[in-house]
């Protein structure tokens, strides 16, 4: 079952979607985490204070409570600036993403303003077609034209005969190191110069090989390619003059019949949805590194919050404390073992949710590196234009099985790119005569009608010869052949900063992907 080139991006966009959604989850859960440890470890210091009223003297324990409260202080305004800073930073994100979900919206709407101004362009082409085709004069120019491009075509095919004999037949010749000898030489022509002893003996080796009845057969196979390639690029010179008088033809009756207004309209159309991808770019690009910003928040990176844990993990850590919980250990009263119960659960509440924030933040890493390579494919996707209406891929599987597979890491962003590229097709669209000039089985957006006009023409296509050559024009980066350049790997999407980095792994991300 196949899918249309517009629903396509649609689910990509939905999957983007969602994975933003799980992003942001993260994000959120990362940030309670952290702050949960921060709580825990506040916890912990106020046991131990209370620990230190149980079993020492006043003045011990007065100088260890000033030592953990003054962490303590640190650590909480520390934390209140950290939950600020990361509500700060969600808030950010959150605006960004709406930001591109409306440019998202207006591109939608752009595309199809296009699509219209499309269409209007090919009805009009589509009628300028049926009026040549009327026109006995066109006709007899066309017939005219495709004698001289069969003519070409067949000098071409009778050229590439002769270097097939070439390759072939003058490989005994080539394989003979004493008729090569002799050849390279140019014994038995005007250019060879050797002096009476070496000419004696090159006569010899001449006489052995039979170089004399040999050379004109060698000669005649390396000369016959080119003299037909000389001619066959002479007729195709004369087929591409004519292709260029029925073009110059169909243009002006073209532009008679209000061609230009329309094809400035597309062109403007064109430009809009190019501005509107030049806005999506810098829209996820800086909400990239928003999201950068707040991992770093998350993740324990940032300064002050890791400065304040330090010093209530130092006040924690001096040896007297560790004296006091080994010696309240050995102890047995009922006070002491409720408040070492207590710090050792605290201690394990705290193993257990920083293990859980490192998984957290290898789920981020994952879910961002995997982001980050679905960009690059909408990029690509909407450079190769294949969003176009008239586009469509045999495979429905990429936007379901495939697609969880890619998210799932269980095939790279190349290869799924890959398997888009091998299942597009285009439409065909409206279709010039039989044996009309230049005529293109397919149909890339653009190109009005199944004739190919020349660059920066009505169709948007093509080169002025009748081999077909990159076409112009288009957006979401513009036109990059039919191939493009992405199919080994390489992706074209530009990037700002350090945010380019991918990761290619088998981790399951969880949820929905």
């Amino acid at each position: 079952m196949s899918i249309g080139g517009p629903q396509a991006l649609a689910s990509l966009e939905e999957a983007m979607r969602d994975i933003r959604r799980e992003e942001d989850d993260l994000s959120r859960r990362l940030a309670r985490t952290a702050e949960l440890i921060a709580k825990l470890k506040e916890s912990e210091a106020e046991l131990f204070r209370q620990l230190a009223q149980v079993r020492l003297d006043p003045a011990i324990q007065a100088q260890l409570d000033g030592r953990i409260s003054s962490a303590e202080v640190k650590a909480r305004e520390m934390l209140k600036a950290h939950a600020k800073a990361v509500e700060k930073a969600q808030a950010s994100i959150e605006a960004l993403e709406a930001a591109r979900a409306d440019l998202v919206t207006r591109r939608g709407a752009a595309v199809a303003s296009l699509a219209e101004r499309q269409a209007a362009l090919d009805a009009l082409l589509a009628r300028v077609e049926q009026n040549l085709e009327q026109d006995a004069g066109y006709r007899e120019k066309r017939q005219a034209a495709d004698d001289l491009a069969a003519i070409a075509s067949q000098s071409l095919d009778k050229t590439r005969m002769a270097e097939t004999d070439r390759d072939e037949k003058g490989k005994p010749y080539r394989d003979d190191p004493l008729f090569m000898y002799l050849w390279e030489s140019g014994y038995g022509t005007s250019s060879y110069k050797a002096n009476n002893l070496v000419r004696y003996l090159d006569g010899l080796v001449a006489n052995l090989v039979g170089f004399h009845n040999a050379r004109p057969n060698y000669a005649m196979l390396n000369d016959l390619p080119q003299r037909l390639r000389e001619h066959a690029e002479r007729q195709e010179t004369n087929a591409q003059a004519a292709e260029a008088e029925l073009i110059a033809l169909a243009e002006k009756a073209a532009d008679a019949a209000g061609a230009t207004p329309l094809r400035e309209a597309r062109e403007k159309a064109e430009a809009d949805v190019a501005g509107i991808d030049a806005a999506i770019l810098q829209a996820e690009d800086s909400r990239d590194a928003a999201a950068d910003a707040l991992q770093e928040l998350t993740d324990g990176r940032d300064p002050a919050l890791a400065s304040a844990a330090t010093a209530l993990a130092a006040a924690l850590g001096q040896e007297d404390i560790k004296t006091l919980l080994a010696e309240a250990r050995l102890t047995r009263t009922s006070k002491d073992d409720t408040i070492i119960a207590q710090i050792d659960e605290a201690r394990t509440r705290l193993r257990e949710e920083e293990a859980e924030s490192r998984d957290l933040r290898e789920r981020a890493k994952t879910l961002a590196a995997r982001r980050r390579e679905l960009e690059d494919i909408q990029w690509e996707f909407k450079k190769q234009r294949f969003d176009d209406p008239r586009s469509s891929f045999r495979e429905d599987r990429l936007v379901g099985d495939l697609l969880n597979d890619f998210l799932r890491g269980g095939i790279s962003a190349a290869s799924y790119w890959d398997q888009w590229r091998k299942s597009q097709n285009w439409a065909p669209g409206n279709e010039w005569g039989a044996g009309s000039p230049r005529r293109d089985q397919s149909s890339p957006w653009g190109n009005g009608g199944g004739f190919q006009w020349p660059d920066n023409s009505f169709g948007g296509g093509g080169s002025s010869g009748r081999k077909s050559g990159s076409r112009g024009g288009g957006f979401g980066g513009g036109w990059s052949g039919g191939g493009g350049n992405s199919g080994g790997g390489g992706f074209s999407r530009p990037r700002t900063g350090n945010s380019g980095t991918r990761k290619h792994s088998g981790f399951k991300t969880g949820g929905g992907f």
